[in-house]
């Protein structure tokens, strides 16, 4: 992008492409994610006993750079998230939305805490299941990541998934992340989220 896109912070801007490779524990639901070179750069931890499915985004050092969870009652499925490890509607950063009710491929529409409801920021189309998605600026077209999966031996003998993640230059890496671990969650509990793959 033209212009650097922070979300989460500046510190995570990047002048060249950032590759970065999302690894999912199967039998914990923990995420790490990696550079190419194996350099832990965050990590995932979901808090159990919630009813919100919460999870929190930690550097290499341990600290907490953003939460999200799943908004509870609401029609369309949607979360929120927020600045560290906060819960408090003056730390939110962003929230996402299902565009619609029933869908093939999943695309979820991205808006900044600035942003009341239309339009949307960003767009997120594609399936965790599916093992691909692309991430969109708000015009629709102009893509600012992609994920795709590896397959790798490990995840078929040690119960892993593992994702490659292209960050264009200028765009927050860690909001990125962020959105697709949102995307991983997306149609867990609803058989429409994953029925096109």
């Amino acid at each position: 992008m033209a212009n650097p896109m922070a979300v989460v912070g500046p510190n995570f801007l990047a002048p060249r492409p950032v590759d970065l490779i999302i690894d999912k524990k199967l039998w914990n639901g923990n995420f790490t994610i990696t550079d190419v070179n194996g350099n832990v750069v965050f990590k995932v931890k979901e808090k159990f006993m919630s009813l919100r499915e919460r999870r929190v985004l930690f550097d290499a050092a341990g600290n907490p750079i953003l939460s999200f969870q799943k908004k509870v009652m609401s029609f369309l499925e949607s979360w929120q998230a927020f600045k560290g490890d906060s819960k408090d509607s003056k730390d939110k950063l962003f929230s996402v939305k299902r565009s619609s009710l029933f869908q093939i491929r999943v695309s979820l529409n991205v808006f900044l805490a600035s942003n009341a409801q239309n339009p949307y920021d960003f767009k997120v189309k594609g399936s965790w299941f599916g093992g691909s998605c692309t991430i969109y600026a708000r015009d629709g077209t102009t893509i600012i990541a992609k994920m795709e999966k590896k397959h790798t031996v490990g995840s078929v003998l040690f119960g892993k998934d593992k994702f490659k993640v292209t960050v264009h230059p200028n765009v927050d890496y860690a909001f990125i992340v962020a959105l697709i671990l949102i995307l991983s969650t997306a149609g867990s509990n609803n058989s429409g989220g994953q029925s096109g793959g």
